[in-house]
């Protein structure tokens, strides 16, 4: 029913958890959360009102009284204490951060973030640390062809290896952002300001970085 990408958002879950599932589509990961034992309760959130509505039915036909449905926009529909956990997956980096600097009682009520951005995972790990919250643990999971990183955030974490680190898709994940850092600098070094500029010597040194790693096979 959930395929990599989600399983891998599922696996960061603390058994037990109250769960917000924020944009929560068709309901399966709120679905597997409780099947799984992963949550006691869950909140699925969809902000749009023709996807709340086969939300609404399909969780409604799982017979699943701990999933509880809201309609509305991001964590608004949420008080401060309702959940442990917060999962927004499958949105880009910024429209993740705005949902969470939008209800800030509620994300700091929570004691674990858990995010998996389609794009901009810089943007969700500046704003992590803008906002006292650290890095337990990242992950990286396949769908489609295209690797993503799943982020996973708590107040005071304790120090591990992380996921990303030993998982077998991480050469994969490098090579794939080195050729589209390339692809990007290629474009700016059309342009002399963008050539000038402190992004295009930061890329270059990411690109250095990532073509050491590679080489060295750092994984």
């Amino acid at each position: 029913m959930i395929d990599s990408r989600i399983e891998s958002v599922l696996n960061f879950v603390a058994a037990g958890s109250r769960v917000a599932d924020v944009g929560a589509d068709h309901g399966y990961l709120a679905i597997e959360l409780i099947l799984s034992g992963r949550a006691s309760k869950v909140i699925a959130t969809e902000k749009n009102l023709h996807p709340f509505e086969a939300l609404a039915k399909n969780i409604s036909d799982s017979g699943l009284s701990s999933i509880e449905v809201r309609l509305g926009d991001g964590l608004k529909v949420l008080s401060a204490g309702e959940v442990d956990t917060i999962c927004i997956a499958g949105m880009g980096g910024v429209l993740i951060e705005k949902i969470l600097t939008d209800s800030p009682e509620v994300v700091q009520s929570a004691r674990q973030l858990i995010l998996q951005p389609m794009n901009g995972a810089e943007k969700i790990r500046a704003w992590l640390e803008e906002n006292s919250w650290k890095i337990a643990d990242e992950d990286l999971a396949e769908s489609a062809g295209i690797i993503y990183e799943i982020i996973c955030a708590e107040k005071n974490p304790q120090p591990k290896i992380f996921k990303r680190d030993t998982s077998p898709l991480m050469k994969k994940f490098l090579a794939q952002r080195l050729e589209k850092l390339q692809r990007i600098v290629a474009e700016m070094s059309k342009s002399e300001i963008a050539r000038d500029s402190e992004k295009f010597s930061a890329l270059i040194a990411e690109i250095e970085t990532l073509k050491n790693n590679l080489q060295a096979n750092i994984i």
